[in-house]
């Protein structure tokens, strides 16, 4: 099982609206590729990229479509207040995301 970990809502360090843009463009390239992801967890601002207002959401919709898990952090959700704001997947816990880390074959972070 493959674990996407998205702790960021931008790629790398630097200049935040190139951060973002790179998160685009990795997203987008590993959804075209045909990889298997089997689920997708979003925690601190990695919650933006669920959330309204998400630059990629239609990217995210597609790794559902395609039976991809998303869960995105409830805590982070209360902290940045946006509970109400997501779009797709579900809220998860931190018990969730150790015993995914624990029990995926591959847990792929692009930060």
């Amino acid at each position: 099982m493959t674990f996407l970990y998205l702790n960021s809502d931008k790629m790398g360090e630097g200049d935040p609206q190139l951060g973002k843009k790179l998160m685009r463009s990795f997203l987008s390239e590993l959804e075209k590729s045909g990889k298997q992801v089997d689920a997708i967890g979003c925690v601190n601002s990695g919650i933006h990229l669920t959330t309204e207002g998400s630059e990629v959401i239609e990217i995210l919709q597609k790794f559902e479509a395609k039976g991809t898990r998303i869960a995105t952090c409830g805590t982070c959700l209360d902290h940045y207040k946006k509970r109400d704001k997501l779009l797709l997947g579900v809220i998860g816990t931190m018990d969730g995301t150790v015993e995914i880390m624990f029990t995926a074959d591959k847990v792929i972070r692009p930060n």
